[in-house]
């Protein structure tokens, strides 16, 4: 079995990498460079957690996504991912952190709550303005993200039934039929072809307009004052949520930036534009920390970095066969890397296998316990 693979980014390669273990031919094009930096895959790192408010379909999948993690890991030969803990953290009537304790509970994974009095203790960078619940759980961590990319494309490069077609944009596809055209005026052909092209799909597939919606995003990177530095190498990764704005911090592990961001969507922007940001942009979020983080105030703006997003109104990923010999794999809204390989592994395996498309939708969307059929 052939198939066509459009976009480079962790989806796309994770399914090629998925296919060739199972020994299928795998043609994978991508607009840009492999990897490409405007991918919404291409960052120092991501974060993967066991809390998840009250989605416990995506809690219970989190297991399957460190399972397929290190399948990866044994094949690239390296392990590109840091353990940190998760912890989690609401005020001002948000309820996040405690949805998440107890969805996790219910699934035999409990989160240990802090009291307030207890959590500048245990972690004495942080402050308790604006909180009213802390929750903590051992599980989680730092997905070097851009490593993780290089590394699959590099080994994906030497495996004989797969290729690699770099700086090949592609100008239409036909999910009927299993054919695409290029910009270079080529067209191709193969039993199946999949759309995992980030930002760019909704151009491909006209269906995803209005359903997958890119979301312009910018993340601060910080300097941190010296005497911060190491606490926070060794620190968590905190999810934060107060009702007004919220954030997420991953910690500076093995030399990679120190990042903050937030969970808001702006849904707004072309991913083909210039990518400029600005602090102003970023009040709130600044504002924020500066309240939650001891010595914030000594803290340097490195750089601000902007991404791409593909947004559902729900948040739930879209992976769904179009046409006699099409899928369609947008896993993102801001939370998809951390399933990247399950997801890349998941379809190679309907895909290869003649499982259940709409079994196969309603686990992606986190929607079945089981996983797909």
């Amino acid at each position: 079995m052939k198939t066509i693979i459009i976009g480079g980014g962790i989806m796309g390669l994770a399914t090629a990498w998925g296919l060739a273990r199972q020994g299928h031919d795998v043609e994978l094009f991508e607009q840009g460079p492999l990897p490409n930096p405007l991918a919404s895959s291409m960052d120092e790192h991501r974060l993967i957690r066991h809390p998840y408010g009250t989605h416990a379909g995506y809690a219970r999948m989190i297991d399957e996504a460190y399972a397929a993690w290190d399948l990866l890991w044994n094949d690239l030969g390296q392990t590109l991912h840091e353990p940190t803990g998760t912890l989690a953290l609401s005020g001002n009537g948000a309820d996040w952190a405690q949805n998440s304790a107890a969805t996790l509970a219910s699934i035999g994974r409990p989160m240990t709550e802090l009291s307030m009095e207890e959590l500048p203790r245990r972690f004495p960078l942080l402050d308790t303005k604006g909180l009213e619940r802390a929750f903590w759980i051992e599980t989680g961590g730092v997905l070097l993200a851009q490593d993780i990319v290089s590394a699959l494309a590099s080994h994906l490069s030497a495996q004989p039934r797969v290729k690699l077609h770099a700086g090949v944009p592609i100008r239409s596809v036909d999910l009927e039929h299993g054919r695409v055209a290029t910009d270079l005026g080529t067209t191709h052909a193969a039993d199946v072809v999949v759309v995992a092209a980030g930002a760019w799909a909704s151009r491909l597939v006209p269906d995803l307009a209005g359903r997958v919606v890119p979301s312009r995003q910018v993340v601060i990177y910080f300097d941190l004052p010296e005497d911060q530095r190491l606490p926070w190498a060794k620190g968590p990764m905190i999810i934060e949520k107060t009702g007004d704005v919220g954030l997420y911090l991953v910690p500076p592990v093995r030399g990679r930036g120190m990042k903050v961001g937030d969970h808001e969507f702006s849904r707004t922007g072309d991913p083909t534009a210039a990518r400029d940001a600005a602090p102003d942009e970023m009040r709130a979020l600044l504002d924020r920390c500066g309240s939650l983080l001891r010595g914030f105030d000594r803290w340097k703006i490195r750089n601000l970095k902007v991404c791409f997003y593909s947004v559902t109104d729900d948040e739930r990923f879209v992976v769904e066969k179009q046409g006699g010999k099409g899928w369609v794999i947008s896993p993102c809204s801001g939370h998809g890397f951390k399933f990247g390989a399950v997801m890349g592994l998941e379809l190679a395996r309907t895909i290869a296998e003649g499982r259940d498309a709409a079994a196969h939708a309603r686990w992606a969307a986190g929607l079945a316990g089981d996983g797909p059929t």
